[in-house]
């Protein structure tokens, strides 16, 4: 219960705690709405390899018609959050009314639900990164520069956009990177930007300096291309009721219904750099008798696909627990590796013969 510390003398402002408003806010995309439902499937199209075109065949000059195919992801809502608080007037008048209610609502948001909301956020997208890195020891003064040019190398290749990625960096390795020559500091006017933790450029990268303790452990930095996560939030609830029955004073509501993803179509646009050591073994796909699939990561567990997809997003995906008899050639096996408590491995491809 919290103990209420009855005024003799009062200052007229109250002391509340640090806080800082979302580093995800503007940031993510806004592009699907979860209004009515509580999980959403997106459709990804498969597109086609190319033919050669056939000048003098007879038919299907163009090669064999091939259905347009498609991959989806489930995203499910599993965040529901709520609190509840009261301020008596009895309580409130000894304390000579210093607790304005919507001033307290507006403590609670700061303190609580956004840092709670921000956290999980970091969370989901650092265990759901379509990149997620092994770095065997952590980064330091002389290579912090080089390990972000590294993932921003990476995903140059992978066709990621170069305008709209963000690097969410521990203020740790912001120290260090902020001694770089390649990094360009925000202007010092430009307050809106630095409201939102926005603190510089390196690598045509916005970067966002975020507290230690919003990450998970054993990880580094976290690289998001914003259409690439999404931070929907269905339900926001806050409010002051007064005259409630039972109670003489104010009641204060609120409510959250939300949830954090990525979107596998375009999980190369997220980079996690993490301790080697948290990350599981890319499983092996062996060809015998029968189609095994295994990973050196003690008691960690395997999820496939048969159809192509990418198993750590696909609703197909199918946890390994048998070998695979006398799959079709052709068949495309993927699968990663997964374990409570550490990161995801890479996906392997197998194609069958």
């Amino acid at each position: 219960m919290s103990s209420i510390n009855l005024a003799s003398k009062y200052s007229e402002k109250i002391a509340a705690k640090f806080t800082h408003s979302s580093y995800f806010a503007g940031n993510v995309s806004t592009d699907y709405d979860f209004a009515g439902v509580k999980s959403l499937t997106i459709y990804t199209p498969v597109t086609v390899d190319l033919n050669d075109y056939d000048r003098t065949a007879a038919a299907n000059r163009f090669g064999t018609p091939t259905e347009l195919g498609d991959t989806i992801q489930e995203l499910v809502m599993t965040q529901d959050k709520g609190f509840s608080i009261t301020i008596d007037r009895g309580n409130d008048s000894d304390q000579m009314l210093t607790k304005e209610a919507g001033k307290m609502l507006g403590i609670q948001l700061a303190e609580k639900v956004v840092p709670m909301m921000d956290k999980y956020a970091l969370n989901k997208y650092f265990h759901e990164a379509g990149n997620i890195v092994g770095a065997d020891k952590a980064p330091s003064e002389s290579n912090i520069v080089s390990h972000i040019f590294e993932a921003a190398t990476l995903m140059d290749n992978k066709l990621v956009p170069p305008e709209n990625r963000y690097l969410y960096i521990k203020a740790t390795y912001y120290n260090l990177l902020r001694q770089a020559s390649e990094f360009l500091a925000v202007d010092s006017l430009a307050a809106k930007a630095l409201e939102k933790g926005l603190v510089g450029e390196i690598a045509d990268m916005k970067v966002i300096k975020v507290p230690d303790c919003y990450f998970p452990e054993n990880t580094y930095f976290l690289i998001a291309y914003k259409d690439a996560v999404i931070l929907p939030n269905k339900i926001k609830t806050a409010r002051v009721l007064k005259n409630v029955p039972g109670l003489d004073g104010s009641l204060l509501e609120g409510r959250n219904y939300f949830d954090a993803f990525v979107l596998g179509a375009k999980a190369d646009g997220v980079y996690a750099l993490v301790d080697v050591d948290s990350v599981c073994e890319t499983p092996a796909v062996t060809k015998g008798s029968t189609t095994t699939i295994e990973s050196n990561t003690l008691d960690s567990k395997v999820k496939y696909t048969l159809d192509g997809s990418d198993p750590r997003y696909s609703p197909t995906a199918q946890v390994y627990t048998a070998a695979i008899t006398n799959p079709e050639a052709g068949t495309v096996i993927k699968a990663y590796a997964y374990k409570d408590g550490m990161f995801a491995s890479g996906v392997v491809e197998h194609v069958c013969v």
